[in-house]
């Protein structure tokens, strides 16, 4: 018998995502929480969840981010783009470039008015495989708090196996899942 999740998204048809990457101002307007500012330049019309109290903090982080290394915007976190219903649903992408020990870490946040539908693992699926395509990516990870069952049982489909915890001031204790990208 599927688990719930499953049940939930099996008569669906599985979404066309793609992650959108923002530009340097798009991230300034997000991260003061100017939707209007931020729809105005973005490639893709924006939705009020990006700039709640949640993704604002994320958007001031990357603002800074792209700021000091403009070559970071092509990695860190975008828009999931629901491509058949011309729709922004989420945000996912990388934290980063790859290190130097070609580890890269994504992350992914689903607008709870479009959960349960099959976004978090179309976004998964789309930054696995932009993992897979870049020579200088060899591992993958993704940190999960532990109480979100939902984005663990997602990432174990995937062969993410528990290399240790870590502590962050803003979101507290996670879990750091990885899987070389050799595997994926």
């Amino acid at each position: 018998m599927p688990d719930k999740d499953q049940a939930v998204t099996s008569n669906r048809p599985k979404p066309e995502v793609r992650i959108v990457h923002l530009t340097g101002p798009v991230l300034d307007s997000l991260a003061r929480g100017d939707l209007a500012g931020a729809t105005a330049t973005s490639p893709v019309p924006l939705t009020a969840y990006l700039t709640g109290s949640d993704r604002r903090r994320l958007w001031q982080r990357r603002s800074r981010q792209v700021a000091a290394d403009p070559g970071s915007a092509s990695w860190v976190t975008g828009i999931i783009w629901d491509q058949h219903q011309l729709l922004a649903v989420g945000t996912a992408g990388y934290h980063g470039p790859p290190d130097t020990s070609g580890m890269v870490e994504i992350g992914y946040a689903v607008d709870p008015s479009y959960r349960r539908r099959g976004y978090a693992r179309a976004a998964l699926e789309s930054l696995l495989a932009r993992a897979v395509k870049e020579p200088q990516v060899r591992t993958v990870r993704v940190t999960i708090s532990p109480g979100n069952s939902a984005s663990y049982r997602l990432a174990a489909q995937y062969g993410f196996v528990k290399v240790g915890e870590d502590w962050d001031d803003e979101d507290g204790l996670g879990i750091i899942y990885e899987i070389p990208a050799d595997r994926l």
